[in-house]
């Protein structure tokens, strides 16, 4: 079982920057993908970005250009830094760890920008 923990959500202007962080504890396998997605109100859950633990990265069209994502395989942690925040990125923040066995979700953080 994976049990993940979130933080670095907040409220921040629009054109600045948060850093999130999920941190995975449990029975971690060594090829895993860790993944942020988002879920604005009124709208379905998207995929914002992904790391597998062999590198691959993937972004939505959306955030390219403004998110990082980053993972450190010793600390089974990955982050997420947001630059250039629009409103539109509002939303729940929830990680996501994925291996050939389980599906985890982290409680979620909420993001808000204002404009």
């Amino acid at each position: 079982q994976v049990h993940l923990v979130e933080s670095g959500g907040g409220v921040v202007q629009a054109g600045g920057s948060l850093r999130l962080s999920c941190a995975a504890f449990g029975s971690i396998r060594s090829n895993n993908d860790m993944n942020w997605y988002r879920q604005a109100p009124g709208k379905q859950r998207e995929l914002v970005a992904s790391k597998s633990s062999r590198g691959n990265t993937n972004y939505a069209d959306s955030v390219k250009e403004r998110f990082t994502i980053s993972r450190d395989n010793a600390k089974n942690t990955v982050y997420l830094q947001m630059n250039s925040l629009k409103p539109e990125d509002t939303g729940v923040y929830y990680c996501n760890f994925r291996d050939s066995y389980m599906n985890t979700w982290g409680q979620g953080t909420q993001v808000t920008v204002s404009s």
